[in-house]
């Protein structure tokens, strides 16, 4: 039967496209160009101030110059900062990767402006890894698959990477920003080393140095260096020559010590907040009685009254950094406690994970608007434009811990009979898919947990942006896979051998 006119026509025209551009050049392109139109033409999109920026501003050399910042907390977002010009007193509050990238930024602002640093000159060193980020993602998933399923697969990249839910995270402060880039990165070199595509001493490189990155970027991503650490152990026997898997067993060591140290190095005054939060905002508010909650802590049941207080209230009950606090009150639980609790109490830890999961789709924070105030929008608005993943995501996704489960259930089923496929052949190579997608999605539930009983319900949607990334990625894998025909093969990787 003769193809209809229009058919062969759009067949001839993928034909030519594939010629010169390939479905990751395609989604880059087109996600490069809606990001630089976010965030680099007026009105500029960012993320106003929520509070946490001086925690990694003054340390860096930088300050706030707006002579009426106060105003823009929350509503609006700002982009100009001063520079520290002689002595900077301020000592870090606690180590972060994104001093890195915030000192780079400030060394290549200075060449233009020595006074008045430009939050977008951080932006253009996002966008220039995420686009890197991006193509190498995209690449892993349609490489030697064929192109008119490929260009399908980039059409919706751009659906989901260009969305101004994550984008406008890059003009801000929030290590958020770094976070995405660097999982994208991660899933991304795993994939590649999956796929024999590239050398994979480079994708071994790209694969140590975006886990690094993001296991330090923010205190609550300790538990990602141990996770990637454990998942990752199979990679070490994706080749036989011994050097490859020294070096990946070595890098594979450091990721595991720095999940360590970073936690280890949290400072004293951030572990009395999340403590504080996690109690009050956690156990006592879903306590059916929070007097013997209390009483089960070897607690007085008079610190009933802080249930659902925030540390960060202007009239409190009781001076939350006192010494009286700090004796009877914060030296009685921690999290291994807290864990302990809440394993004894399924119930409450239900709750728990049902709260959590109503702000786990959610990519935009809902507190912090997106425009500068001389634009003139509302305090606090959020722009419209190309949001679309996001806002459907935030409106039609499950919001109960137990969608989360079933759509592990679902994607783990998808993914093992490969898996098992790769194990009969004794193909280590196509051994790594499955691992890599359990690696995602235990760092993803790390979010959720160590926001919960950490710090409860405190500022839950920010928190738990870990498990929204996580969630993004392993179902566009799965999707990508499903549409290239390469979810459910039985044959090893592209170009993989017998180990």
């Amino acid at each position: 039967m003769a193809k209809a006119p229009w058919l062969k026509k759009l067949g001839y025209r993928i034909n030519v496209l594939s010629r010169y551009v390939s479905p990751s050049l395609l989604a880059t392109s087109l996600v490069l160009l809606i990001t630089i139109f976010v965030l680099f033409v007026p009105p500029y999109i960012g993320m106003a101030d929520n509070g946490d920026y001086f925690r990694i501003l003054y340390s860096n050399g930088l300050y706030f110059n707006h002579p009426d910042y106060d105003s823009l907390y929350f509503g609006y977002f700002n982009k100009e900062f001063g520079i520290f010009q002689y002595f900077n007193e301020n000592g870090a509050m606690y180590y972060s990767s994104q001093s890195l990238l915030i000192r780079l930024s400030i060394w290549i602002n200075q060449l233009f402006n020595q006074q008045v640093f430009d939050i977008r000159v951080q932006a253009v060193l996002l966008t220039i890894m995420y686009a890197g980020a991006v193509y190498m993602f995209v690449e892993a998933l349609t490489w030697k698959m064929k192109r008119k399923y490929g260009y399908i697969v980039a059409v919706l990249a751009v659906f989901l990477f260009a969305d101004t839910a994550y984008t406008a995270f890059f003009n801000s402060f929030f290590g958020e920003s770094l976070v995405w880039t660097m999982l994208i990165y991660l899933f991304a070199s795993g994939l590649l080393l999956f796929r024999n595509r590239y050398s994979d001493y480079a994708m071994m490189a790209v694969f140590f140095i975006s886990g690094l990155l993001l296991t330090t970027s923010k205190q609550q991503n300790a538990p990602v260096g141990i996770i990637i650490a454990v998942m990752g152990v199979i990679m070490i026997f994706v080749r036989k020559r011994r050097s490859f898997r020294v070096m990946m067993a070595s890098f594979l060591a450091v990721l595991m010590v720095a999940g360590v140290a970073t936690y280890a190095l949290i400072p004293k005054e951030f572990v009395n907040v999340n403590q504080y939060h996690a109690m009050t905002r956690g156990v006592l508010m879903q306590s059916e009685d929070p007097e013997a909650t209390l009483k089960s802590f070897s607690m007085n049941k008079q610190y009933a009254v802080l249930n659902g207080a925030i540390h960060y209230e202007p009239y409190t009950t009781v001076d939350v950094n006192s010494q009286i606090l700090e004796d009877s009150f914060y030296n009685h639980y921690g999290f291994v406690s807290i864990l302990g609790y809440y394993l004894k109490h399924p119930d409450q830890a239900g709750k728990m994970m049902n709260l959590a999961a109503k702000s786990a789709f959610t990519i935009r924070p809902s507190a912090m608007g997106n425009y500068e105030k001389s634009v003139g929008k509302p305090f606090g608005e959020h722009t419209k434009f190309f949001s679309g993943y996001s806002d459907l995501k935030k409106a039609f996704a499950p919001k109960t811990f137990g969608f989360i489960v079933i759509w592990m259930l679902v994607i783990i089923g998808l993914y093992t009979p490969h898996f098992i496929a790769a194990i009969k052949t004794k193909r280590m190579r196509s051994m790594v898919r499955l691992p890599l997608i359990l690696m995602m999605m235990f760092m993803g539930l790390s979010g959720i947990f160590v926001s919960i009983i950490g710090a409860g319900d405190a500022d839950l949607s920010k928190h738990e942006f870990l498990f929204t990334a996580t969630f993004d990625l392993v179902t566009f894998a799965a999707i990508a896979d499903a549409i290239c025909r390469n979810l459910w093969q039985n044959m090893p990787a592209a170009g993989d051998e017998p180990s």
